[in-house]
């Protein structure tokens, strides 16, 4: 059967199957992970913290926004679920929570929900390698989860490309709109699609292979995308950026190369 001009990312959830390094894996990249990947880790927050400072949440996780407003608490533990609430005014910036992750190719498995507790919700989560030159804090690549679309970006090579951020930052002091050129470079590093936010539980997979990520919600595809930062050749960290509340329930990270 031939197959219609769709976006990749239409393609794969027409076809229902991943077809990954030559090999089809009928489960899609949750299917992939576990048969060609390493566990290397995994957290199901059956724990208490210990109090509001950066380790706080334990098992290695680290908060770069703690210690910022360390009166206030920005990560909970209860029940088996991390209730992430950021204090994003106090603090000047979303919280940001990462851990250790260490692949090429691979990614995360995260349960997830959004509470309904405030009207913005949106979950950032990605991967950061802190040592790499050029990139504004080692951002590399996210998906973006809002409550009408899901957005995959390469940051490494777009909008943390240190020049690239002078320049934009140019062009927002004299109130003008990017050049021509960078508004359209910026916009190939970039993919967004729709998807409707509710408040229940999903299971969100997100990995890289080679220049391209992919975003899988309840074994469905729902994005993919290719850029060449994705290809970047250590993620060391995988990262939770959130500007409100968002609650996490399990999370695992596979390391395939």
């Amino acid at each position: 059967m031939k197959l219609p001009d769709l976006p990749l990312a239409a393609l794969i959830c027409l076809c229902g199957l991943s077809c990954l390094s030559g090999v089809v894996f009928a489960g899609g990249d949750a299917a992939w992970l576990a048969a060609e990947g390493e566990l290397i880790f995994h957290d199901a927050f059956d724990r208490e913290e210990g109090g509001n400072h950066a380790t706080a949440i334990g098992k290695g996780w680290n908060s770069a926004t703690a210690d910022r407003v360390p009166h206030i608490k920005m990560a909970d533990l209860d029940g088996g679920v991390l209730k992430i609430a950021s204090a994003t005014k106090e603090a000047g910036h979303a919280a940001h929570i990462h851990h250790e992750a260490g692949f090429a190719d691979g990614g995360v498995v995260v349960r997830f929900r959004f509470p309904g507790l405030n009207p913005d919700e949106s979950l950032k989560l990605g991967f950061v390698d802190r040592e790499t030159k050029g990139v504004h804090a080692g951002h590399l690549c996210y998906a973006t989860l809002r409550g009408d679309s899901v957005e995959l970006s390469d940051h490494k090579t777009g909008v943390m490309d240190l020049a690239i951020r002078a320049r934009r930052e140019e062009s927002r002091k004299r109130g003008e709109p990017l050049p021509d050129e960078l508004a359209a470079l910026l916009g190939t590093k970039q993919v967004r699609v729709p998807w409707r936010a509710d408040g229940e539980w999903h299971e969100l997979v997100l990995v890289t292979e080679g220049d391209e990520m992919r975003l899988t919600i309840d074994g469905k595809p729902i994005a993919a995308h290719r850029s060449e930062g994705f290809a970047h050749p250590v993620k060391r960290w995988f990262s939770f950026l959130v500007p409100s509340t968002v609650w996490i329930e399990d999370v695992k990270i596979y390391r395939v190369r």
